[in-house]
This record gives C-alpha cells, sequence and structure tokens, in this order.
C-alpha cells in the first residue's frame, strides 16, 4: 500500500496536477499514515509555504480561492494534533522566514485596504506559529520582522475599534501574544539604543492610539466579552511594559540626564554636547506631537491621555532622590505638549472648548499628583539649591490655572488642590482671586464638581489651620465678598460639608483668632456695608453672606466654659455688645423705618430683614447658651429680662429680651419679615421657640401670664408657614439658614415644626393640633413625587419629615396628635368615598368623621395639656361627651351591620381603591397596639366598614381589589393584638362582626372567579384566616359574651347556605366555596385548640365547647363534600382542601375524645386509642383524602406546598389505626414515603425543608404500628443504607473534588464525620479491631479544609477534631501504633488554623472570626492531651515541634490566634529534652531556625520558668 501512495511528492511538484488535486493530495499525505514520504512532515510544509511565498512574490499566479485554501491548509498543518506531538518528540521541523514576511505584508495589506473579512486564517496561522516555539523562532530569531507584526497587528486592531463593526477576540488574541513574545525577546537586547530606535519608530504611535481606544470604547452587547473584560486589560498593560521596557531603559538614564539638564546649560555649551548624545526626550516628544499618525482631533486626546502614562512610566525607571530635578525637567517637556501649556505664555489664540479643558486638566492634575506621590518638590532643596526653579514653573501653572478658571470642571479644583498640597505658597499671591473663582463666585451645582471644590477649600482651610494664618485667608474670602457681585444671588458661602469642615478647624483654632476674624467681620459690616445697604440689592447680598459667615462662626466655635481664660471671655463678651450695638441695632432700626413698604418690598429689604433677624437669633442663642455653660460671661438678656414689667412680660413679642428695642420698633419688625417667605421669617419662628424654652427653664412657678405667652408663642410658630405649606411648588432645603427661599422655606418651617413637636403640642388648641394632623396627613398623601437628586439626598424635604414622624416611636406618645391624625384619615376616607356616591352622609365612614362629636374626649381627659385643657375647661362636661361618643359608635356598628345585611355597598372604581390603599398604608404605619379605646374601636369600624359596605366594580384589576381586602383584613388582624381590643365589644357582638365579614366575603367572592389560581388569592385566604382565627381566640381568652358570640357565630354558619346555587343546578363558584371553608375551619381549629386545653375542672367550658364543636365539624363536612363534588374523576386535590380536611379530622377526634364521650355514662376510662369502637362523622371523606393523597404523593417531587399539607394530613390521619381503608397499615404509607424520598424531583433541599413534618409523620407511624410492621420498616431502612449504590450513581463522590461542592460538604461529608465520631465513641469493646479505627485516618486525609466558607470550615473543622479526640481518648492500643496517622491528621488542622488565622488587616466579620479562636482553642486543648499520652508522643515531639515552626515562618498570626497556638505547643516543649532542642537547632533551616529561637526563647522565658518545674514536685 505505501508503494500506492509514494508518488505524491512528484504530482505536488508536477505543473500537470491542478492546484486543487495538489491541495487534497497534501491533506491526504498529512493525515494519511498509509503515506510514505521521507520526512514527510517537512515537505509538506515547505511545499505549502512555497506556494505561498511564490504567489504574493508574482512568481506564481493563483486563483484567489487556491490561495484561501493554501491559507487553510498551513493553518491546520500549525494547529494539527500531529504537528505538536512531533514536536514534543523531539522532531526538527523548521518553517521558512520567508513566510513571516509573506504574514507581515498580508495583514499590512489589510490595514491599507480596510477589508478584515479574509485576514482570519492568516491570524491564525500567525497565532499557530507564535505558540510553537520551535516555529517562532521564524519571528524571535529576526527582531525586526516582531517589531513589524506588531506593528501592523496593532494599526489593524486600531483600525476594528475605530469601525461600527463588532469586536471579536482572535485579533486581540493574536495581538496579546505576539506582545508576550517581543517583549520576551525585548529583555534579550543587548543594544539599548537599538530597542529605543524599535520602539519609537514602529512601536510607540501604534501602542499609544491602541491603548486610548481601548479604554474609550462604548462597548457593546455585540462585542466579544473575552475582549472587553480581560483581553483589553492585559494588552494594556503589555503596551505599558513595552514602553517603558524600550524608551525608560535604566541604560538611557545618562542620555536623559545630559539632555534634560543641558537645556539649561548656556546655549554654546549646549549645542556641542547635543551635537555628541543621544536626545531620547526630543525623539518621543516629536513622536508624540505628530499629527500625522491619526486624525487631527484625535490626536489631542491622545497627547492628554499619554502625558501621565509616559510621565509615570519614567518615574517608575528613574525616580530617586539624585534624580528629582531630571524628573521635574521631564515633567515641563511633557507638560509642554498639551496645549494648556501655550496660555502660561498667552501663545494659544484658539479658544478650548469645555471637553478639551477637560481632557488637558486630567492630564495636568495625573502630573501634579505624580509629582506629589514621588515627592519630584522639595521645597528647601529647590530654594537653596535650584534657585527656586521648580516654584517659579509651579507658580506660573497655578497663576495659569486662577486666571483662566473652569468652576465647571472637577479636575480644574483638583489641579489647584494638588498645588496648594506642594506649597501653599505657590497659591498665595492669587489667593484672592482663587477664592474668588472657585469659592465665592463659582456657580457649581453638580455634585460631580460640587465634591472636588468643597475638597478644595477643605484643604485651603487645613493649610491655613496648620499654619496658624486662617485670619489671612478669611480676610481674602471678605474682600471677596465686598466686590461687587459677578452675579444677582451668589450661592451660599458655606455648604454643609464646609460647614462639617470648618467646624473641625475651628475646634484646632485659639480662641483669639477666631475672635480677630469674628471683629473683622463685624468692622466690614459696619463700615462698608450698612451705611450704603438702603436700597441697594448687591450691598444686601453682601450683608446676607457676611451675616450667614458670622452665624456659622459662632454656632460652631467651641462654647466658653469656666476654664476658659478670662480675657477670652470678656472679649466674647465685647464681640456680642458690638454685635448688637453697631451691627443689629441700626439694621432693626433700618427696617423699622421702611416698615411701610410691607405691601411693595424690595429684594435690599428682604434681604437686610433676613440679615437682622438671623444675626438677633445668633445673638440671643449665643447668649443663652454662654450664660448657662460659663459663670464668668454676663448675660445682656438676663440683665434685659430682670428689668421687664409683668405688662411686658405677657406679650409674645421679643422687645423684652433684645437692649434698646422697644415694642413698637419689634412689631414693625415683625410685622414686616412676617411678608417674606425667607430667612426672616424662619429666624421669627426660632426666636419664638427661644422665648419658650426661657419660660419653661424658668425654676419658679409659671404664671398665668406665662402660659398665656407660651400659647401665644407656639400659635404663632405654627400659624408663621400655614400659608406656605398649601403650596404646590417646593425644593428641598439643604439646612443653611441663609439658603431658605420661598421654594425652601415650606420644607425648613415643616422641619422646625415636627422636630419641636413635643414642646409645641401641650401649648397648642384643639384646632392648631387637628390642623398640624391634616398637615402631615396632605404630605403624606401626596402623589407628586419630588424629584431629589443623588447630591441632595442629605437634604430635607416634608416628606422626608413626615415620614419619619410616621415611623417614629414618639409619634403614638404625643396621644393627641396621634388622635386627631386618625380623625384626619377617617375623614379622607370619608372625602374618597364621597366621591363614588352621593348619599355618602348615610355612610358609616361619614358618621365616623363627623365634627359634632367629642372623638378626642377621652384622650384630653388623660393628657394634662396647657392649652387644650384650659380650652375644654369651659365645657367640663368630659364623661357625658365620651358617653355620647360611645353611643354614637355604636349606632354606626348597627349601622354597618344593617347595610351589609341588606347587600347595599358602595361601588368603587380603580383610583378610589389606590387611594384607599394609601390610607390603609399610612394606617399600617401607625403603632395600633397603643390606641385609646376610642380610637382603637374608631378604626377597626373604618376597617370593617370598608370590607363590608364596599364593593369593587366590575370593571376594576381583580387582583387590585384582592389587594384592598388583603390589607384592610392584615389591619384588622392588627387591631386584635392592641391594649385596647375590648372596646370593640362594647359597640356590638363578636358575632356580629364576624357575620358582617362573612357575608361581605360570600357577596364579594362572585367576581374572583378568574383570580383562583394566583397567589394573591392564597394570601387572601391565609389573611382572612388569621383575621378570623385572631378575633375568636380573643372572644375565647378575654370571655367576651361567649357563649352567646359562638352560638350566634355557628348557628349563622350552620344556616348559611351560599352553595344554594349549586344545589339548583346552577354553575358553582369554587371562590365562595373556598371562602366558606375559611370560616368553618377556623372555627373548627379554635374550638379544638381551646377544648384540648381546659382541665378537668372547667367541665362547663368544655361542654359548651363541645356543643358547639359538634355541629361546625358536620357543616365543614358537607362543605367539603359539596367542594368535591365538582371534581373530574383524575383531577388532583385543590391544594386549599387538604388544610382544611386536616383541621377537620383533628376536630373530629378532639370531639370524639370529649363531647361524645361525655354523653356516654360510665365510659370515660380515658381509652389510649380515642378511634376506637366509634363512628366518626367523616369517615368516607377521610379515606377517600387519604387515598387520593398517597396517589398523588409520589408524584409529587418538588411541590413543597402540597408536601408540607399531605404530610400534615396523613400525621393526624396514621394516629388512628381504624380509619385505614380496606387490608391498608401503617407500612402503605410507610411505602409511598420511601418511594417519594426516592424520586427524582426529591432533590436534598426538598428533603431539609420537610425534615420537620416528615420527623412527625414517622414519630406516629412508629408509635402506632404493630411490632411485625415496624420490624418490616427497620428492615427497609437498613436495605436503603446500602452505600454501594451511593458510589455506583456518583463516582466522583470518592474524589477529593466532591468534598469540595458546597452542596455535599453540609450534606454528606459533615454527616459522615458525625457518624464516625460516634461510632469511634463507643470505645474498644464495640469496634475492636485496630485496623476498622484506621480506616478512619483515611477519611479525615480526603476532606478539604481549605477555600470554604466559614460556617463550612467551622463544621468541617469540629468533625475531623471529634474524630481525633475520640481516637485519642478511647482508643489507646490504637494510638501505640498509629500516631505518626494521627499526627498527619492532625497537623492539616494546626496548618488550616494558621492559614485562617493570618493577619488581614481588618478583620471584618467579627463573627468569623470568633469561629478562628474557637477553632485555635481546641486546637491548644488537643495540644494538651497530646502532652498528656507521653508514652505514645514523647518520640514524636520534635516532629510535632518542627511541623509547627515550619507553618508558622511562613504567616503572620493574629496576636489572639498565636496566644492560643503558642500555648499549645508550650506543652509539647515540654516533652522535649536538651538533645532535643539541640537537634532542632541543627537541623531546622535559616529561617526557621530563628522562627524556632524565638518560640523556644518564649517558651523558657514565660512557661518552663512558671510551670516547667512543676512536674518534678510531689
Amino acid at each position: 500500500m505505501a508503494a500506492i501512495y509514494s508518488g505524491i511528492h512528484l504530482k505536488l511538484k508536477s505543473a500537470k496536477t491542478s492546484w486543487e488535486d495538489k491541495i487534497k493530495l497534501a491533506h491526504f499525505a498529512w493525515i494519511s499514515h498509509q503515506c510514505f514520504l521521507p520526512n514527510k512532515e517537512q515537505v509538506l510544509l515547505d511545499w505549502v509555504s512555497h506556494a505561498l511565498v511564490s504567489y504574493y512574490n508574482k512568481k506564481l499566479e493563483l486563483e484567489d480561492e487556491i490561495v484561501e485554501k493554501l491559507w487553510t491548509y498551513l493553518d491546520n498543518i500549525l494547529h494539527s494534533r500531529k504537528l505538536q506531538n512531533l514536536l514534543k518528540d523531539g522532531k526538527t521541523i523548521n518553517l521558512s522566514f520567508l513566510i513571516a514576511q509573506v504574514i507581515n505584508e498580508r495583514i499590512s495589506e489589510t490595514c491599507v485596504q480596510k477589508s478584515h473579512g479574509n485576514v482570519g486564517t492568516v491570524l491564525s496561522c500567525c497565532k499557530g506559529i507564535l505558540s510553537t516555539p520551535p516555529l517562532a523562532i521564524i519571528y524571535t530569531a529576526k527582531c525586526e520582522l516582531m517589531v513589524n507584526l506588531l506593528s501592523k497587528l496593532s494599526w489593524l486592531a486600531c483600525q476594528l475599534l475605530t469601525s461600527e463593526d463588532a469586536v471579536t477576540s482572535q485579533l486581540f488574541d493574536v495581538l496579546q501574544l505576539t506582545f508576550s513574545q517581543y517583549l520576551l525577546i525585548q529583555r534579550q537586547q543587548i543594544n539599548p539604543n537599538r530597542v529605543f530606535g524599535q520602539v519609537t519608530s514602529h512601536l510607540f504611535q501604534p501602542c499609544l492610539l491602541l491603548r486610548h481606544l481601548l479604554m474609550a470604547r462604548v462597548w457593546t452587547p455585540a462585542d466579544d466579552g473575552r475582549v472587553r473584560q480581560h483581553l483589553s486589560r492585559e494588552i494594556r498593560n503589555q503596551v505599558e511594559a513595552v514602553l517603558q521596557a524600550g524608551i525608560f531603559q535604566p541604560e538611557l538614564l545618562s542620555s536623559y540626564r545630559e539632555e534634560l539638564l543641558l537645556e539649561r546649560e548656556p546655549q554654546e555649551k549646549k549645542k556641542r554636547a547635543l551635537k555628541t548624545i543621544l536626545l531620547p526626550v526630543n525623539t518621543v516628544l516629536s513622536k508624540l506631537c505628530d499629527a500625522s499618525f491619526c486624525e487631527p482631533i484625535l490626536q489631542v486626546i491622545i497627547v492628554a491621555n499619554s502625558v501621565p502614562l509616559l510621565y509615570k512610566l519614567f518615574l517608575d525607571s528613574y525616580c530617586k532622590a539624585e534624580n528629582h530635578m531630571v524628573c521635574f525637567h521631564m515633567f515641563t517637556r511633557l507638560f509642554g505638549c498639551l496645549r494648556i501649556s501655550h496660555l502660561q505664555e498667552d501663545l494659544w489664540q484658539e479658544t478650548l472648548s469645555p471637553v478639551d479643558w477637560s481632557t488637558e486638566l486630567l492630564a495636568v492634575e495625573q502630573l501634579l499628583n505624580l509629582v506629589l506621590s514621588n515627592d519630584i518638590y522639595n521645597v528647601a532643596a529647590d530654594r537653596i539649591r535650584h534657585k527656586e526653579t521648580q516654584f517659579q514653573f509651579y507658580r506660573k501653572l497655578a497663576e495659569m490655572l486662577v486666571n483662566h478658571s473652569q468652576a465647571s470642571i472637577p479636575a480644574w479644583f483638583r489641579c489647584l488642590k494638588a498645588l496648594i498640597s506642594l506649597n501653599h505658597l505657590i497659591v498665595e499671591p492669587d489667593l484672592d482671586d482663587l477664592v474668588a473663582s472657585a469659592w465665592i463666585d463659582a456657580e457649581v451645582s453638580e455634585p460631580r464638581t460640587k465634591k472636588p471644590q468643597e475638597t478644595l477649600i477643605s484643604a485651603m482651610f487645613q493649610t491655613y489651620t496648620k499654619l496658624r494664618q486662617f485670619p489671612k485667608l478669611f480676610e481674602e474670602v471678605l474682600s471677596v465678598i465686598y466686590r461687587p457681585a459677578a452675579d444677582e444671588l451668589r450661592l451660599p458661602v458655606l455648604s454643609a460639608g464646609l460647614t462639617e469642615k470648618l467646624r473641625e478647624c475651628l475646634l484646632e483654632l485659639p480662641p483669639n483668632q477666631i475672635l480677630d476674624i469674628l471683629f473683622l467681620m463685624l468692622e466690614k459690616c459696619q463700615t462698608l456695608i450698612i451705611p450704603d445697604v438702603k436700597d441697594d440689592s448687591d450691598m444686601a447680598l453682601k450683608l446676607l453672606s457676611v451675616s450667614s459667615v458670622l452665624h456659622t462662626f459662632l454656632f460652631n466655635m467651641k462654647s466658653l466654659d469656666n476654664v476658659t481664660p478670662l480675657p477670652v471671655v470678656l472679649r466674647t463678651q465685647s464681640l456680642l455688645d458690638k454685635m448688637q450695638r453697631e451691627v443689629i441695632q441700626p439694621l432693626l432700626d433700618l427696617l423699622k423705618d421702611h416698615w411701610a413698604e410691607e405691601n411693595k418690598p424690595g429684594l435690599w429689604l428682604e434681604k437686610v430683614s433676613d440679615s437682622a433677624l438671623l444675626l438677633v437669633y445668633t445673638w440671643v442663642e449665643l447668649d443663652t447658651l454662654l450664660s448657662i455653660n460659663c459663670s464668668k460671661y454676663v448675660s445682656r438678656l438676663a440683665e434685659a429680662a430682670g428689668g421687664v414689667t409683668e405688662c411686658a412680660a405677657e406679650s409674645w413679642d421679643f422687645s423684652a429680651l433684645l437692649p434698646g428695642v422697644d415694642r413698637q420698633c419689634w412689631k414693625r419688625v415683625v410685622r414686616l419679615s412676617s411678608n417674606f417667605c425667607s430667612a426672616s421669617k424662619y429666624c421669627l419662628e426660632l426666636l419664638m421657640f427661644q422665648k419658650i424654652k426661657k419660660i419653661l427653664m424658668q425654676t419658679s412657678f409659671q404664671t398665668e401670664a406665662d402660659l398665656h405667652t407660651l400659647q401665644h408663642a407656639a400659635a404663632f410658630i405654627l400659624h408663621s408657614g400655614r400659608s406656605s405649606m398649601s403650596m404646590e411648588e417646593s425644593e428641598p432645603w439643604n439646612g443653611n439658614i441663609s439658603a431658605i427661599n420661598a421654594l425652601t422655606y415650606p420644607a425648613a418651617h415643616w422641619y422646625l415644626v415636627v422636630s419641636n413637636l413635643t414642646i409645641l403640642i401641650p401649648h397648642l388648641s384643639l384646632k392648631d393640633v387637628e390642623y398640624v394632623a391634616d398637615v402631615l396627613l396632605k404630605i403624606l398623601s401626596s402623589t407628586k413625587a419630588l424629584g431629589v437628586s443623588a447630591d441632595q439626598d442629605s437634604f430635607i424635604t416634608a416628606e422626608k419629615v413626615s415620614k419619619a414622624l410616621l415611623h417614629s416611636t414618639f409619634l403614638p406618645e404625643i396621644k393627641v396628635l396621634h388622635c386627631a391624625f386618625i380623625s384626619c384619615i377617617i375623614q379622607q376616607c370619608a372625602s374618597v368615598l364621597c366621591s363614588a356616591t352621593q348619599g355618602v352622609a348615610d355612610q358609616p365612614i361619614q358618621q365616623l368623621s363627623a365634627d359634632n362629636i367629642p372623638w378626642h374626649e377621652e384622650v384630653l381627659s388623660s393628657c394634662e395639656m396647657v392649652g387644650m385643657v384650659e380650652a375644654q375647661s369651659k365645657n367640663n362636661q368630659s364623661k357625658d361627651e365620651a358617653f355620647h361618643c360611645w353611643t354614637t359608635m355604636e349606632k354606626i356598628a348597627q349601622h354597618i351591620l344593617l347595610l351589609t345585611r341588606a347587600g347595599s355597598p358602595v361601588t368603587l372604581e380603580e383610583d378610589q381603591i389606590e387611594s384607599f390603599l394609601h390610607l390603609l398604608e399610612i394606617i399600617s404605619a401607625l403603632k395600633l397596639d397603643s390606641l385609646f379605646p376610642s380610637d382603637h374601636t374608631r378604626c377597626f369600624l373604618l376597617l370593617l366598614s370598608l370590607v363590608a359596605n364596599t364593593r369593587a366594580n366590575v370593571s376594576c384589576s381583580k387582583l387590585l381589589s384582592l389587594k384592598f381586602l388583603i390589607t384592610c383584613f392584615h389591619l384588622l388582624t392588627c387591631l386584635q393584638t392592641g391594649r385596647s381590643v375590648n372596646s370593640i365589644f362594647k359597640v356590638f357582638h363578636g358575632s356580629d362582626a364576624l357575620e358582617a365579614v362573612v357575608t361581605a366575603l360570600f357577596a364579594a367572592s362572585k367576581c374572583f372567579a378568574d383570580v383562583l389560581t394566583t397567589p394573591d388569592w392564597a394570601e387572601f385566604l391565609q389573611v382572612i384566616q388569621t383575621f378570623l382565627e385572631c378575633f375568636l381566640q380573643t372572644i375565647v381568652e378575654k370571655r367576651q359574651s361567649l357563649k352567646l358570640n359562638l352560638e350566634k357565630f355557628t348557628f349563622f354558619l350552620v344556616s348559611c347556605k351560599p352553595y344554594a346555587d349549586a344545589d339548583r343546578g346552577k354553575l358553582w363558584n369554587s371562590a365562595v366555596s373556598q371562602l366558606l371553608l375559611v370560616p368553618l375551619t377556623t372555627l373548627c381549629h379554635v374550638l379544638t385548640l381551646y377544648l384540648q386545653q381546659q382541665s378537668e375542672k372547667k367541665q362547663k367550658l368544655t361542654e359548651m365547647l363541645s356543643v358547639f364543636l359538634e355541629p361546625t365539624v358536620l357543616q365543614t363536612g358537607t362543605a367539603i363534600q359539596l367542594c368535591l363534588r365538582n371534581l373530574t374523576k383524575d383531577q388532583p386535590l385543590p391544594l386549599a382542601f387538604i388544610p382544611s380536611i386536616t383541621t377537620l379530622l383533628k376536630a373530629d377526634l378532639s370531639y370524639m375524645s370529649t363531647g361524645a364521650l361525655m354523653k356516654m355514662e360510665g365510659k370515660q376510662e380515658n381509652p389510649k386509642d380515642p378511634g376506637k369502637c366509634r363512628e366518626y362523622s367523616h369517615t368516607e371523606l377521610y379515606q377517600k383524602f387519604y387515598i387520593q393523597i398517597l396517589r398523588e404523593l409520589t408524584s409529587a417531587g418538588g411541590h413543597l406546598q402540597f408536601l408540607h399539607s399531605a404530610l400534615q394530613f396523613l400525621t393526624v390521619f396514621c394516629s388512628v389505626t381504624d380509619l385505614y381503608p380496606g387490608e391498608e397499615t401503617a407500612l402503605t404509607v410507610f411505602h409511598a414515603i420511601k418511594k417519594l424520598l426516592a424520586g427524582p424531583g426529591t432533590t436534598v433541599q426538598v428533603i431539609q425543608d420537610l425534615e420537620i413534618p416528615l420527623t412527625e409523620l414517622m414519630t406516629q407511624l412508629v408509635e402506632s404500628c404493630t411490632t411485625e410492621e415496624f420490624c418490616v420498616m427497620m428492615r427497609l431502612v437498613l436495605q436503603g443504607l446500602e452505600v454501594s449504590n451511593i458510589w455506583k450513581q456518583n463516582p466522583k463522590i470518592q474524589t477529593k473534588e466532591v468534598c469540595q461542592d458546597q452542596l455535599l460538604i453540609s450534606t454528606i461529608v459533615v454527616p459522615i464525620l458525625e457518624t464516625v465520631a460516634a461510632l469511634l465513641r463507643q470505645g474498644e469493646e464495640i469496634l475492636s479491631n485496630p485496623h476498622h479505627v484506621t480506616l478512619a485516618f483515611s477519611i479525615l486525609l480526603t476532606v478539604p479544609l481549605d477555600h470554604l466558607k466559614m460556617e463550612e470550615y467551622e463544621s468541617i473543622f469540629l468533625g475531623i477534631h471529634e474524630v481525633l479526640f475520640s481516637i485519642l481518648q478511647c482508643h489507646p492500643k490504637v494510638m501505640l501504633k498509629a500516631a505518626p496517622s494521627f499526627l498527619n491528621s492532625f497537623n492539616r488542622l494546626v496548618v488550616s488554623v494558621m492559614h485562617e488565622g493570618r493577619q488581614k488587616g481588618d478583620r471584618g466579620n467579627t463573627d468569623e472570626f470568633g469561629v478562628v479562636l474557637k477553632c485555635a482553642h481546641l486546637i491548644e486543648r488537643m495540644y494538651s492531651h497530646i502532652a498528656a499520652k507521653t508514652e505514645e508522643f514523647t518520640v514524636f515531639s520534635v516532629f510535632i515541634v518542627a511541623q509547627y515552626v515550619i507553618e508558622l515562618q511562613k504567616v503572620t498570626l493574629h496576636p489572639s490566634v498565636k496566644k492560643h497556638l503558642t500555648e499549645g505547643i508550650y506543652h509539647i516543649l515540654d516533652l522535649c529534652i536538651e538533645r532535643d532542642i539541640k537537634f532542632l537547632n541543627a537541623s531546622l533551616q535559616m529561617g526557621v531556625r530563628e522562627v524556632f529561637k524565638e518560640l523556644y526563647n518564649d517558651y523558657t522565658h514565660y512557661h518552663k520558668t512558671k510551670h516547667g518545674d512543676k512536674k518534678y514536685t510531689a
């Protein structure tokens, strides 16, 4: 056969053979073992290479299709396993260098033609060559070919990234491989100048372009994920490695040094020197600034992105202390490549766009950060040695940045911050312009810009605080504020973030420096602003800015106290006097003179009012605080108040406490300021709060005049913002008083009111409290969502404040507000209902919101409230009014029942249901368990009326209707846990309420036929059942007319016939049947529960409950049978019926064991089986369910809800042996369960979820079965434990990998370890064969202890530890021979604890670290037990210590873990004699020996001296 194919070589060379046949023959020759050809593989590789080279050298003409097939053939050879095996076996196979040139040219052609369609095969060939070292020599041996290939591939990748085509991984795989190969040969190059030339000439530009495109590309889902997530990052790293190794080689440092430093020498010397050296900087920068390699717009961006990279690479290579000036000059040269650098000399005529500014400033920021992080700039060295060369450069840079303000760009702020970090003197000459452009006049609103701005200003604060030059900084701030404003409305000077930073700085500053700043502010206000503020809006705005800063300083500086030096106290006193006399008083006089302009006030007057009252509030607050904290301080307020007449004290105004202000002046100021919804009105409210607090702080008894003053002040605060709270438009408030305007005032006012409710409420009238409740509800009910941006999360809004109040714990403590809020909710419900019907006045909800009923009397009588008690004292008829209130609610309750029985509900539309749902959501947030009885009853009647007297329109969403009813029943259930639950029964019998609920549900159920299979319907049934159960339990437990209520409700359920339509042959509604079962089964459950709890002494109660249980059981069984009537033969049981039949069976059993036995005279001898010799009410029904459940059980699989219900039914059913149909026994159930557990759908997770019901069922089966049945069950169990089946089903379970399966660790590994430990604890009497014990060591060595979650690690560790401890304690004979195996297993535990207990910085989860400490303690204990077994382990003590120190040398342990392990190993060292210590010192390696010496020294010092001698004492 070989002879037949021996002529292939000739045919391949023959011109007569077509190329199609040649390729086929070549392919056959490569794969066939029957083709004989000397050196066949080399011949075929040479043939295809020669053909391709000849074609591209124009020596051979071939069709394109043939060329592609030749490339494909070459690719197949290069990637064939045959070639790899031959090379692996050492056979020499070469590839022509010419094929590398052809590949490079082919890729170059693709770049030129910009067509990537046919290059895939060439790239694949290239990858095959480069990934095969013997073939890759054609590139690695000729570095020029590799550089050329890398360059062409980079350009090709750039083309692909700039196109709209999807990015695939093939090109980038080859590119990554090429970079890796080039980096290997680049490091082997001897001539650094040659490498530099190759990189700068061929790779520099394409690499920078490629890096930029990889970072800037907007990746799409069509792009390959590997390229986006892995290859792009890897290639960028390789680009940086190529540039650093090629351009910034250590050998080129001298060239960089000479070029950069000689540029600073005289021109003639410079010209001579530069002729003789390499110019690497000029070369690199000329390539970087060359605009020919890409589009001009893109080139500018690449330069800006590449400059920081090049500088970073330069510093990584050359940055040492002696090279800092070289690094600086490199910085200046790279900075010169940026267009922004020309602005320093005003050489740039074009205007940069914001995008250009952002790009360039980002580059400058990165350059400056590199200078900072590498300590390039040393202030002292630069000044002494280099004539401030660096300082002058940075100074010009700072001047350029300040003169060309770019406050909308975050990088601009960060650049200035970096310059300040270098040296604050760099920016200090332009400090005023910097403060103006970056702070005072900067219009910054975006959070991405706001944060760097605050960081810059904070850096200025911290710098001048450390220098103790804070007054100098704020002198510049004030000078900027006094300049003409660039905009009419400046932003507040100090934001919340800056205020926090200012507070930190003020706490560090000396008090006198702060006072210097404050005196300067007052002086500027007095001399520069106040004289010219009249009719000047700009001056008024400046006044407000200074007042705001003054307020911030005074409120955030450290308060005076009794240890403050007296000069500081006196100077502070003088400051406040000057503030009141020279600033506040003139401003108030100015307002008094212009109060008549209240109808047409100008902006200047509003801002002056804001400033004046802000300063008044600041002065009053500070004076009060200082008088409390510092005994040396003399309060001006106290002096003024001491001379106040009684008449003045009765007034609510503040003139009595302001020195130099008469009442008439103050009234005019208040009247004028009240017209502005701004800071002035807010400050008036704050002043009123100060008035209230000062009166409340009086230790003496408060007079009637004081009480009136309190009432007037509280009313003023509340009504001051009344008109604003009705505004539809509002904005969040940032907490700055000076920032309050008409839009932010509602949030500020409401925040002030709510945060001081505990002070206000006792002094408000009932109408005012109702107003507060009404506003609260309106805000919460507002459907308009207020848009709050991400940076405004900390801002205050009325919605946030209201929600916080609603969910707070102190709202229920403000009882009158709580009561009024409930009344508002009921009124709102009535208004919603009013839109649904015209006859709303007859509806119970409307009656519950009647204005003429004293709903709050019960609360008022229990609260000692100044304002309201006095207001109500004129009508002191609380008892009569309370009686009237309860009488009204009783009538309303009866009205609800009448409307329910009449079947005339109000029809609701979807929008009305949604409105009710929103109100119900608000109710659910209230603490319903702490309501007063009247409020509790009103809420119950409201919810009952919504359930019983309303109905959703037929067109409404059924799921929305269900959600509405679910919410109502959930709230009704919550009311059953309240302390006032008994109050419900004052207005009607419990049975009436239950009847109303059930009747309404029957009527409503007709609309829910389409949603019976949804989760919402199941939730609906569950919430009804929960409510009925709680309500019935309340009736029984509280003995609320127990017999009457149970009798009426039982009679109602037994007599009601909601299925009458089915009896007449009409279509049966399944919803009605399911709803009917809910009250019946609930009543059965409650009666059964309490019947079982009754003692023998309560025979009458037992008899009564039994009487009611009997008809309920009969009716429930009838209802279930009726429900099953419509089921087809093979239809599975409805899931909702199984719990019902279970409850029915329990009730039947309970009745038969109590109620029925009471009828049998003389037959109450407590039989063990209550089911013997008695007929149950629904035996056939139980048996039918039993058969059906067993049939469905095997196919239930993972249907957990069905399985839970089915197992619970079987548990109850199997407790009565007489109920088994026919010949069936407990074994029938056992077989069914066994089949269920063996089914494919029963996973480990399912078994875990069913563990409790399965255990209960198995327990019941074992208890009720016979001895023979029990033996059969045990035999079946033992057969199921055949472990060989496990190995057959899953062979991987024997491997270590299966132990790393997270699921198998908890389900298989841990139970196995626990079982082994339990067996080993039986001792040598049971496990007499030592070989069986030693098998445990094999198990322990296969269990993993790494790469585990902490909870899994803990369980595995404890399992292994228990096995080892059991062997150590219970099998001494085994330990005589198996000590090495024991120590191997134990050493794994030691190593794992060392690994888990190593220091990791922040420990993170304390619970996890607690587990490690617990394990370390067990290791210590095990060491002590090992040391106690001296006979077995003395020989191995050296081995144990050596293993310990070898592992200890590898990690740094957490001190707590190390303490336990060290204490343990000390016990082993006790076994070592002097010869052992010498042996360890001689045999351990150097590093380990040092660890051992340290351990032994500590042992000798801390342990041996204290405990060592005890072994030898009697």
